[in-house]
């Protein structure tokens, strides 16, 4: 992973799941971090074992990817030595409520598309020109679902926030096919993170039931993948991977042991 060592790597949505996990594995490699999550506490305390354990240099910002003016502000307002940023890990992301569409919850839907589609598109269009401007193989890695792939009962309006995620991606994509810059897309299956305790608002027991019966995915795993798409030669573009637990084909055609 020497190819890593010493690029900077921002990462939305890093105190905890796959975010966490990617500023992990990015800081074993040698890269340096910025690293932007709502929890400004939980940000300092990885920051400082990170540092402790890898030597990494780390920027944390707390922002909410939501607002528009907090990541305008943010961006652009990093410091000099911040600002030529290699990688864009466009992780923050959440499901909220599993009710029919019909009897959804505006605020969830809400929260869903400013987060999933909105965040993602504010970062992306204030740190893209800066990989331009400062001229590096820049490469923005977006974490999907497969859930953007097929659409399943109760899941309309997530499934259409991750969908957009990868038609963005792929435009995006196209945008750029002239400069350095490239575009992955990890379109994950069942992890096993506090995804499924916030899409069911705290309950922990239907959160678990999510995951009976199979072995899921962890976000290391998935830190893997990102990891390894960031670690290419700068000829080769990743441009989608899905990646899901080996007894799950879909979003809902799941192999799970009964007890």
């Amino acid at each position: 992973m020497q190819v890593l060592k010493d690029k900077l790597v921002f990462i939305s949505g890093a105190s905890s799941g796959i975010g966490l996990a990617c500023a992990e594995v990015f800081a074993k490699a040698g890269s340096k971090l910025i690293l932007c999550a709502r929890n400004s506490e939980k940000l300092s305390e990885i920051a400082k074992d990170l540092k402790t354990r890898y030597g990494t240099d780390t920027l944390t910002l707390q922002l909410d990817v939501q607002d528009k003016d907090a990541v305008n502000e943010v961006c652009s307002s990093l410091p000099q030595e911040w600002q030529k940023i290699d990688i864009l890990i466009n992780n923050a992301g959440l499901a909220r409520g599993m009710e029919k569409l019909h009897e959804g919850y505006l605020a969830d839907w809400d929260a869903m598309i400013d987060t999933n589609i909105k965040g993602l598109l504010y970062l992306t269009r204030k740190i893209v020109p800066l990989m331009l401007a400062n001229e590096v193989n820049g490469q923005v890695i977006n974490i999907g679902s497969i859930a953007g792939i097929h659409a399943y009962p109760g899941g309309a309006v997530y499934c259409a926030t991750k969908a957009a995620v990868k038609f963005i991606s792929d435009g995006l994509r196209m945008d750029v096919v002239d400069t350095p810059i490239r575009v992955t897309t990890i379109q994950p299956g069942m992890v096993e993170t506090n995804f499924s305790i916030v899409r069911f608002h705290g309950d922990e027991q239907k959160a678990s039931a999510v995951y009976e019966g199979i072995t899921p995915l962890t976000a290391e795993d998935i830190a893997d993948v990102v990891l390894y798409s960031a670690s290419v030669p700068a000829h080769v573009q990743i441009c989608e991977v899905t990646v899901t637990p080996t007894h799950q084909a879909t979003g809902r055609v799941i192999h799970q042991v009964k007890k």
